[in-house]
């Protein structure tokens, strides 16, 4: 819902932390979530390991919009739903997101999430969407390669938007 942003946006800065270059991470030098590439490809530019230390609310927040919210149609998923799906888009890609939102309410998984997927999701309970969406999760993760060296922190996570979410009902 349109009126969760900011609640989902503290929320999930809390949950991707600040500045992180781990070896074993793909994702390289990232902070609050967001990596070197994706900051590039927004600044339209190379950027320094400093610029990546650097970046803080103001410069993540729009990105995190238009990427990632917008990207899943959080404001017009139901609360709850809304941030289940958005932080898994956030950690996995929100293609990866919302086409496990759509086999979840048996639409047709595209990763587009559009007025299909909008009735479909409106026609199922948000309790069952958003437990469904951390069980999908969750097996997702158990599947990785890396899951031994990130699994961990990724369940801690999972359990949290699941608790958060629900709590948003």
């Amino acid at each position: 819902m349109k009126k969760n942003f900011d609640k989902c946006l503290s929320m999930l800065l809390h949950h991707e932390g600040g500045f992180i270059n781990h070896a074993d991470d793909p994702g390289g030098p990232t902070n609050l979530g967001v990596t070197q590439k994706v900051y590039e490809e927004w600044v339209g530019h190379k950027v320094t390991i400093e610029d990546m230390k650097n970046l803080d609310f103001t410069k993540v927040a729009p990105i995190y919009r238009k990427n990632y919210f917008d990207g899943v149609r959080f404001d017009d998923l139901p609360s709850g739903v809304d941030w289940s799906v958005v932080d898994w888009g956030v950690n996995s890609g929100p293609g990866r997101a919302a086409k496990a939102l759509q086999r979840i309410i048996g639409s047709t998984a595209d990763g587009a999430i559009g007025p299909k997927t909008l009735q479909a999701v409106a026609d199922m309970e948000p309790r069952e969407i958003i437990e469904k969406m951390h069980d999908a999760r969750q097996r997702f993760y158990e599947r990785l390669s890396t899951f031994e060296t990130f699994g961990r922190g990724w369940t801690r996570r999972n359990k949290e938007t699941l608790e958060q979410a629900l709590r948003m009902l």
